[in-house]
C-alpha cells in the first residue's frame, strides 16, 4: 500500500508524522512544575506499545476500552493505540457519578477502563457488579488504591513496563496494523446526553474527522508551529477537535497542562496561538477583568473604558471592511495602554485563532473581547457532526452568526427551520441505537440537528432555538423561546 493509506486514519497521520518529524515536538505535559516533551517519534512508539499490550489482553477489532480521567499524555496515548486496533475509545466524564459511570461501561460493553486516580478507581469498584464486561482496571496514579482487594486493578506503571517490551519489537506489526485499518469503521464513541433518558451513544469514525480537518486547518492557517493548550474534558468531542484531529491533521504542538484548576497559570505559560473556549470560559475570563478593574484607581477605570468601548468601535469598523488610517493609530496608542498588557494577562497575546462553541454565547461578549484585541470566532457542531459543521471566518467573521459550512459540508433548512448538515462529518449512528440512528439521520444522508436556524444570503447560520422547545400558537404560528429570550 502507498502512504496514502496514512492519511486517512487518525493513527495513520500520527505514524506520518513520526517519520516525517520524528524530532519534532508533538506533545508536552506539566508535572509538578515541570514541562516534559514528547517528540513525534515518542508519541508514535507509546500508541504503539499500547496497541501492542491491548491486543495481548485480548482487545479487538469492535471492542471499546473506557477512559476515566482528566487530560493528560496517556489519554491521548490510548485512545489512538485503541483506534489503531479497530477497537472503539469511550470516554468517561470524572465529574460523572458512580451511577453514570455505570451506563457508559455497560452500555458499551467495555472490556478494558483505565481510571485517573482513587476517587475514579472507587466508581469502577462500586458498579462492579453492574459491569462484568470490565476485565481489568489501568490506575495511571494508583496511591491510596495498593490495598484494594480486586484482581481487576493494574497500576499504570507495571502497565507501561510490559508495553514497552511488547511494542519495541512491534514496529512491522504496528505499521501494517494501521494500513490495515478501514476510516469509515467507528473508532470512537461519544456519549452525548438527550434532552430525555439516557445518554446516547455517537460512534465517530476517522472518515468523519480527516477529510474535514484536512481542509479546515490551511483554511483558518493552522500549521506546524501552532501552540494548544488541552484542558477542556476530552471525553467532549470539542476538546477532541483540538487535542486530535487538528493536530495530527497539521502538527501543532499540544500542551497538557498540570490540573483543571491550574488553567489561567498555563494558559500565561503556553501562550496559545490556537485556543478554544466554551462560552463559560470566555465569561469567566471577562468577569475577572471586569471585577478587578472596579477595585483599581479612578485613572486605570477610565482608561479601561475609555479604550474597551473605542476598540469595540474600531473592530465593528475592521469586521465591515472600513477601518481607517485614524483607527489604526488609535488602536495602536491602545494597544500599548490596555490591548497588550491585557492579552498578556490573559495568556493570548499570541492567539491567532480564539474559539468559541458547544454553546450560544453573547454577541455583546464577543464585541469585548473583539475589542480589547482577542478576536473570538463563533462555530456550531454537534457530537453527531464531530463536533463542528460551521465556523467563522477569521477575518470577516458575522457576530450573531455561527459561521458559514466548513469544506465539504452541505447545510439547508427544513421547512419547519430544522438546520440540516450533510457530509463526511456525519456521525456512523448510535451504539446499539439503530431506530434511533435512522430517525437522526435521513435517507438522503442529512443529519437532523434538532436546532432551528435561519441562513444569510452568504451562507451565514444563526442558532434561533431548539425544534423540542418550539411553541405553536392557538393561531398556528411558531414561536422560539430562545429567540424571545434573546430579544
Amino acid at each position: 500500500m502507498s502512504d496514502d493509506a496514512l492519511q486517512q486514519t487518525l493513527p495513520g497521520l500520527l505514524l506520518s508524522w513520526s517519520k516525517r518529524r520524528p524530532d519534532g515536538v508533538a506533545l508536552r505535559e506539566k508535572t509538578l512544575g515541570v514541562w516534559r516533551e514528547f517528540t513525534w517519534f515518542d508519541y508514535a512508539r507509546a500508541v504503539r506499545c499500547i496497541a501492542r499490550m491491548l491486543h495481548e489482553l485480548g482487545v479487538e477489532r469492535g471492542d471499546h476500552v473506557a477512559i476515566l480521567s482528566e487530560n493528560r499524555t496517556e489519554w491521548v496515548f490510548v485512545d489512538l493505540a485503541v483506534q489503531a486496533l479497530g477497537a472503539r475509545s469511550v470516554g468517561v466524564y470524572q465529574t460523572n457519578p458512580p451511577e453514570d459511570v455505570a451506563f457508559v461501561l455497560s452500555h458499551s460493553e467495555a472490556k478494558i477502563l483505565f481510571c485517573e486516580d482513587q476517587e475514579q478507581v472507587d466508581k469502577a469498584i462500586a458498579v462492579r457488579d453492574e459491569t462484568p464486561s470490565v476485565k481489568r482496571v489501568i490506575v495511571f496514579e494508583p496511591r491510596g488504591t495498593t490495598r484494594y482487594d480486586d484482581e481487576r486493578l493494574q497500576p499504570w506503571d507495571a502497565f507501561w513496563a510490559d508495553a514497552q517490551q511488547l511494542g519495541d519489537e512491534a514496529e512491522a506489526w504496528f505499521e501494517e496494523l494501521v494500513r490495515g485499518r478501514d476510516p469509515a469503521e467507528p473508532t470512537m464513541v461519544v456519549y452525548t446526553s438527550g434532552t430525555t433518558g439516557q445518554p446516547k451513544g455517537a460512534m465517530i469514525s476517522s472518515r468523519n474527522v480527516v477529510p474535514v480537518s484536512r481542509e479546515f486547518a490551511p483554511q483558518i492557517g493552522a500549521g506546524e508551529h501552532d501552540q494548544i493548550l488541552s484542558y477542556l474534558p476530552l471525553c467532549h468531542v470539542a476538546e477532541k477537535i483540538f487535542t486530535i484531529f487538528i493536530p495530527l491533521t497539521c502538527g501543532a504542538t499540544v500542551h497538557f497542562g498540570e490540573s483543571i484548576e491550574t488553567v489561567r497559570e498555563d494558559l500565561r505559560e503556553v501562550s496559545p496561538t490556537i485556543f478554544l473556549g466554551v462560552p463559560r470560559i470566555w465569561e469567566k475570563m471577562h468577569a475577572s477583568v471586569t471585577l478587578k478593574m472596579k477595585d483599581s484607581s479612578w485613572l486605570k477605570r477610565q482608561l479601561f473604558e475609555t479604550w474597551t468601548r473605542r476598540g469595540q468601535e474600531i473592530a465593528r469598523r475592521r469586521v465591515e471592511g472600513r477601518m481607517t488610517t485614524a483607527d489604526k493609530i488609535a488602536w495602536q496608542v491602545g494597544d500599548k495602554l490596555l490591548y497588550r498588557p491585557l492579552q498578556e494577562r490573559l495568556g493570548l497575546r499570541n492567539c491567532r485563532i480564539p474559539v468559541t462553541g458547544a454553546a450560544p454565547i453573547s454577541a455583546d461578549l464577543l464585541w469585548w473581547f473583539h475589542g480589547v484585541g482577542v478576536p473570538v470566532v463563533e462555530g456550531f457542531g454537534q457530537t453527531e457532526s464531530a463536533g463542528v459543521s460551521h465556523v467563522n471566518p477569521l477575518d470577516r467573521p458575522r457576530i450573531g452568526t455561527v459561521g458559514q459550512p466548513l469544506p465539504l459540508v452541505e447545510c439547508r433548512l427544513a421547512d419547519d427551520g430544522e438546520v440540516l448538515v450533510r457530509g463526511p462529518i456525519v456521525f456512523e449512528g448510535y451504539l446499539h441505537e439503530e431506530e434511533m440512528t435512522r430517525a437522526t439521520i435521513d435517507e438522503d444522508g442529512w443529519l437532523h440537528t434538532g436546532d432551528i436556524g435561519a441562513i444569510d444570503d452568504d451562507g451565514f447560520l444563526a442558532i434561533t432555538g431548539r425544534k423540542k422547545e418550539i411553541i405553536i400558537t392557538a393561531g398556528g404560528k411558531n414561536l422560539s423561546p430562545e429567540k424571545i429570550e434573546n430579544a
